[in-house]
C-alpha cells in the first residue's frame, strides 16, 4: 500500500509540474499573442497613416489647383472689367457727340462690341473651386464608415471564434445562434394549413381540394411539411411550440421522397432524415432505428441545436422555469443542407418561435 501510495504521489507531483509548465506556457502564449496582435494593428495604423499622407498631399494639390484657377479667374475678370470700363468711357463720349451722322456711324460698331462683351460674360459659368474638397471629404467619410462597420463585424467574429470552443449552457447562450425559419407551403400535405406568416402549421380534419396543377414538391401521402431555409452554418438553433399529443420534429435533406406512404418519405425512417418523435414519450429516429428516451414530455416548447460541420444534432425541452433540459444528441455526417420538417397527428399544430427579440 505504501508503494502504491508513493507511486500515486509521484504521478501527482508530475501532474503538478506539468500544470505549472502549462501555466507558464499560457502566460508566454498570451504575451506573444498580445505582441503579435499589437504588431498587426500597428501595421494597419501605419498603412492608414501612409494613405492619409497621400490624401493630405492630394488636398494640397487641390488647394494649389483651386488657387491657380481662382487667380486665373480674377485676372480674367480684371481684364474684362477694364475692357468694360473702356467701353463705358467710349459710350459716355459717344453720348456727348452732337453730330448725328458721326454718332450713328460710331454707335453701330460700338454696340456690337458691347453686346458681344455682355453675352460672353453671361455665357461663362465658373467652376466651383470648393467642389474637389467636398468630394474628397465625402469619399473619406464613406471610407471611414465602411472601415468602422468592417472592423466591428470582423472583431465580433474574432471574439465569437475565440469563444466558440465552449458549448452553450444557458438559453441565452443558445440564442446567439438563433436562425429564422419559415414554412414552405408548396411542400405541405393537403391536409395541413399554413398560417401566421408561414410560422404555424396545423392539422385539419378536412383535406383541401387539390389545385389544377399540384406542387411537385408536396408530400402526397404523409402529413408532413418542410421549411424553406436550408441549414448548413457552423451552428444553428431554433425553437418550436407544440400543441397536441403526437408530432415529429425533424431535419431532412431536400431530396427526401415525398410520394410514398411508408419509410421512403417518413421522417426518421430513411437515410435522408433525423426525427424527434413526441407522444407520451420521446424517441429519436434515423434509418428506421429508434432510441426510446426516458424523459416524458413536460413542456410544449422544443429547442433544436445543429452543429452542421461537426455533425451533431441536439434536442432540448425549453421552459421559463427550468430553462434547457437536454433530451438527446445525434452524431452524424451531414453531406448537404438540412431542412427543418414536421409531421402532425390529428388536431395537432406546431408554431415556429420568433427568437429575434430574445437575442442577447
Amino acid at each position: 500500500m505504501q508503494t502504491k501510495f508513493k507511486e500515486t504521489l509521484e504521478k501527482q507531483e508530475q501532474k503538478w509540474e506539468n500544470m505549472e509548465k502549462t501555466f507558464k506556457q499560457i502566460q508566454e502564449k498570451a504575451r506573444k499573442t498580445d505582441d503579435d496582435c499589437e504588431s498587426i494593428i500597428v501595421g494597419v495604423i501605419d498603412s492608414l497613416q501612409k494613405h492619409y499622407c497621400s490624401v493630405k498631399e492630394m488636398i494640397g494639390a487641390q488647394e494649389k489647383a483651386a488657387a491657380a484657377q481662382l487667380n486665373a479667374s480674377l485676372q480674367n475678370l480684371q481684364e474684362k472689367m477694364e475692357e468694360m470700363k473702356k467701353r463705358d468711357a467710349e459710350l459716355d463720349q459717344l453720348a456727348q457727340n452732337e453730330n448725328n451722322a458721326d454718332f450713328l456711324q460710331k454707335w453701330s460698331s460700338l454696340r456690337l462690341l458691347c453686346e458681344k462683351d455682355v453675352l460672353h460674360l453671361f455665357q461663362e459659368v465658373p467652376e466651383d473651386p470648393l467642389l474637389p474638397f467636398e468630394l474628397t471629404k465625402t469619399a473619406v467619410e464613406e471610407l471611414g464608415r465602411q472601415l468602422e462597420e468592417f472592423c466591428d463585424k470582423e472583431f465580433a467574429t474574432i471574439f465569437q471564434i475565440s469563444l466558440s470552443g465552449a458549448e452553450p449552457e444557458t438559453r441565452a447562450d443558445f440564442l446567439q445562434y438563433a436562425c429564422e425559419l419559415s414554412l414552405d407551403s408548396q411542400t405541405a400535405h393537403k391536409s395541413l394549413i399554413i398560417s401566421e406568416g408561414d410560422k404555424k402549421v396545423m392539422q385539419s380534419s378536412q383535406e383541401w381540394k387539390s389545385p389544377a396543377h399540384p406542387y411537385p414538391q408536396r408530400f402526397v401521402k404523409r402529413q408532413q411539411v418542410l421549411c424553406k431555409e436550408g441549414l448548413q452554418a457552423d451552428r444553428c438553433y431554433y425553437e418550436v411550440e407544440v400543441d397536441g399529443d403526437v408530432v415529429e420534429i425533424a431535419l431532412a435533406y431536400k431530396g427526401i421522397d415525398r410520394k410514398s406512404q411508408n419509410k421512403p418519405s417518413a421522417f426518421g425512417a430513411n437515410t435522408n432524415s433525423w426525427s424527434l418523435d413526441r407522444s407520451k414519450t420521446y424517441s429519436v429516429s434515423h434509418k428506421a432505428d429508434s432510441v426510446l428516451l426516458t424523459t416524458p414530455p413536460r413542456h410544449p416548447r422544443i429547442g433544436v441545436y445543429l452543429k452542421f460541420k461537426e455533425g451533431t444534432l441536439s434536442f432540448y425541452e425549453v421552459s421559463d422555469s427550468d430553462g434547457m433540459t437536454f433530451l438527446y444528441k445525434v452524431d452524424a455526417e451531414f453531406t448537404e443542407p438540412l431542412y427543418a420538417g414536421f409531421w402532425l397527428g390529428d388536431k395537432c399544430s406546431i408554431r415556429i418561435c420568433d427568437l429575434t427579440q430574445n437575442r442577447p
